[in-house]
């Protein structure tokens, strides 16, 4: 039975992990991390902050903001739990810190907890290697709560394509105050929020006369939970590492 916290415990996606987690006879919720405090439908304990935690889990579940990330994971690294960070919108500097940290624990970090995801980021980058001459483009959907624009996920497809074209391209995120044409070197990103929409993520290849497209769309944030979940029991019983979908799958 692996013992896990949920750090982000009232958030969306906290609230969904503690749903599929009960279905799970191998996960027992023992922990919810939040600052507020309101309802608690799932019965779990909830906690302030990772220090008030009187029993040490197993591993720790983070979908929060990435202050509250840090947070959890100082707790993470002093008590050596093993943490699956879910949360998105982390600068390259948070970044950097979460690599240095998972030299002491193990850390899985993905901004996609999809399967479909990782095989999409897999397609582009195939996809790119192929259409070398074409504008590439990102086009993301969230509903209205979500924070952080462009999503992690539209970084992580973005990534995947840059690597596979040897890390030439650069990313444009705001064409607003430019007055230039585009560059054949550029991915551009374009962000809606709107309604209540889990998530969609299309990359256009334009050429000069055919666009192909990819797109994945979520109709549940089950998904997401479920991976989290899978990613929990993947990373418990590992070293110190930072680990992806890439590593989940394969294994």
């Amino acid at each position: 039975m692996i013992k896990l916290a949920i750090n982000g415990y009232y958030g969306r996606m906290g609230q969904t992990v503690a749903k599929e987690a009960l279905k799970d006879e191998k996960i027992e919720v023992i922990y919810g991390i939040d600052k507020i405090q309101k309802e608690n439908p799932y019965n779990v304990e909830v906690v302030s902050s990772a220090e008030e935690m009187k029993q040490k889990p197993d591993v720790i579940i983070d979908f929060s903001i990435p202050k509250a990330t840090f947070e959890v994971l100082e707790y993470a690294k002093q008590n050596k739990v093993p943490m699956v960070i879910a949360t998105t919108g982390f600068s390259e500097e948070e970044i950097e810190k979460i690599k240095e940290i998972s030299k002491e624990i193990p850390i899985f970090r993905s901004s996609n907890m999809s399967f479909d995801i990782n095989l999409m980021s897999k397609i582009v980058a195939e996809v790119a290697k192929k259409l070398q001459d074409s504008d590439i483009e990102i086009i993301e959907t969230h509903h209205n709560r979500k924070i952080d624009s462009p999503s992690g996920t539209a970084i992580l497809l973005a990534d995947a394509i840059n690597n596979a074209l040897d890390n030439k391209m650069h990313y444009e995120f705001d064409r607003h105050s430019k007055r230039e044409k585009r560059s054949k070197d550029e991915i551009g990103f374009s962000s809606i929020r709107g309604g209540n929409i889990v998530g969609e993520h299309t990359v256009q290849f334009y050429s000069e006369n055919e666009t192909f497209e990819i797109k994945h769309t979520s109709y549940s944030s089950s998904v997401f939970a479920e991976g989290a979940i899978k990613a929990a029991k993947y990373v418990a019983s590992k070293d110190a590492g930072l680990y992806n979908m890439d590593a989940l799958v394969e294994e």
